[in-house]
């Protein structure tokens, strides 16, 4: 049976349904397919006078009842709490728990990105540095450590989807490689040894 939050509506009387200036708009819209065999029934208390379009072609199946086959539409109104109003507890709960963990994923953030760009900058100095020498890069290694350190610890705590984690470790890798093989303190294997 259904209620006033519940209200069914045929496709006749679907303009009746629709918002209009002077109506407020209903919470949800929904159309229902609904097979041979199936029943809709709604009491008659839930139709206005005269709006019963096609529902008055169909015969009673019981007092109060009315079945129809075919496609309808569904007007509920949402529910926005429970009966008094209150949010439950578990509500309250988990906004202070999505506080919390919103201001640790912004910090576990804020973190990785500051060592990546220290990294980034040292490895631009070095770039453009006339008499670098290879010991240079050990210090950035340092870093770079550190940043994947950081990186591993923001995918740990799931402020950041590992994939995106190993990109951001690649390229750190492929900027240290580009300044190696540009300064030629690293010579890449063109043909790789063959092995019998």
């Amino acid at each position: 049976m259904a209620t006033a939050t519940s209200t069914l509506f045929s496709l006749s009387s679907l303009s009746a349904s629709l918002p209009s200036p002077a109506r407020p708009a209903p919470a949800s819209l929904s159309l229902r397919a609904v097979s041979p065999r199936a029943r809709l029934s709604a009491s008659y208390a839930a139709f206005p006078i005269g709006g019963l379009g096609a529902w008055a072609a169909a015969t009673p199946a019981s007092s109060g009842r009315w079945r129809r086959r075919g496609l309808e539409v569904v007007c509920e109104a949402a529910k926005t709490g429970t009966a008094t109003g209150r949010r439950p507890d578990s509500v309250k709960k988990r906004e202070r728990q999505n506080d919390r963990h919103r201001i640790r994923n912004h910090a576990r953030k804020a973190e990785m990105r500051t060592r990546m760009k220290k990294v980034l900058k040292a490895l631009e100095k070095l770039r453009k540095k006339a008499d670098a020498t290879p010991e240079d890069i050990i210090q950035i290694e340092k870093w770079i450590s550190e940043a994947y350190k950081a990186i591993d610890k923001t995918v740990k705590v799931g402020a950041m989807h590992r994939n995106t984690g190993n990109h951001r470790k690649s390229l750190l890798a492929r900027r240290k490689k580009a300044i190696e093989i540009l300064r030629g303190w690293y010579v890449p294997n063109a043909e790789p040894a063959a092995t019998s």
